[in-house]
């Protein structure tokens, strides 16, 4: 069957009867995720494409009024290095993970929370949703500790280093995000952390959505990426691994199955299992609509990785 954008004005075309075939199959599953809360980490191509960003947002409102509690954890990396660049500044990362000194932490926490993270509240409250723009630093929502990047020497021994102000989550407070939800919004969070001394940190915000699905008893995380999920062969679109689980991580990895970018997503959708995460989902953000694709219908889309 194939599911309509409505954004496009295709919905409106339907026949009675198709249009009364796609909420049949939706309604089991709103039944099941009724009251249930859902993190979705929104990141890559889907943050870019005007068209993308509005399915995805539009995603979140839906659930919301079918009694869902989505709860959005956003990146912006490409963002911070575009700003980086109009101030003169270059980027330089070790392992993946952005050397961030005192400026680098100004602009990130001035690009994150200050325009992202207001965009993001702004397109939802537009399209009839209700959200509220948060930090990790609001109602220390995140508290964090220094994060320290790998390096290999000359002789090939990995060495640890000190990248700057790179956190990693120690602690979360989800009191705020509850309160946000018991009142009927949808939370919009930036991976912007503190300590206990109030200085600020960076963090990833794949580990800062798997923390917060851990901390809120999520019944499901959303990973957003840039590809169709995880392929057994990645020359064949066709070879989709539409689920695995926890066991069997080890050994994709081992045969290059898993790898890349794609490892450290893998390993925050597993920590969160192994925490009481329901299920984790990672998903195709170019496909519109993905997350309605997995949620409400019987196919679902992407790779679910479960315990």
């Amino acid at each position: 069957m194939t599911h309509p954008d409505p954004l496009r004005g295709e919905w409106a075309v339907l026949s009675p009867m198709q249009k009364a075939g796609i909420l049949v199959e939706a309604l089991p599953y709103i039944k099941k995720f009724y009251g249930k809360t859902v993190v979705i980490k929104y990141g890559g191509h889907a943050m870019v494409n005007c068209e993308l960003k509005k399915a995805v947002l539009t995603d979140a409102v839906l659930m919301k009024y079918v009694g869902m509690h989505p709860v959005i954890v956003h990146g912006g990396g490409p963002d911070i290095t575009d700003m980086l660049k109009k101030v003169g500044k270059e980027s330089t990362f070790v392992g993946g993970l952005r050397v961030t000194d005192d400026e680098t932490m100004e602009i990130a926490q001035m690009v994150l929370v200050g325009k992202i993270n207001k965009d993001i509240v702004g397109m939802l409250n537009g399209i009839g949703g209700s959200a509220v723009g948060l930090s990790g630093k609001d109602g220390n929502l995140l508290m964090a500790e220094k994060k320290l990047g790998r390096v290999r020497n000359a002789e090939g021994i990995e060495e640890l280093v000190d990248i700057g102000q790179v956190g990693q989550v120690r602690q979360v407070n989800p009191g705020i995000l509850e309160t946000v939800i018991r009142e009927g919004y949808i939370p919009v969070v930036a991976p912007v952390a503190t300590d206990e001394a109030g200085d600020s940190y960076n963090v990833n915000a794949d580990s800062a959505a798997g923390a917060l699905a851990v901390a809120l008893k999520a019944d499901k995380l959303i990973i957003l990426t840039d590809v169709e999920g995880i392929l057994a062969d990645r020359s064949d679109k066709s070879s989709l691994l539409s689920t695995i689980s926890v066991p069997e991580v080890p050994g994709l990895v081992e045969r290059g199955v898993i790898d890349g970018g794609m490892i450290p997503k893998v390993e925050c959708c597993v920590n969160a299992l192994q925490q009481g995460v329901g299920t984790t989902h990672i998903l195709d953000g170019r496909v519109p609509h993905s997350i309605l694709l997995e949620i409400f219908t019987d196919k679902g889309v992407g790779t679910m990785v479960v315990k």
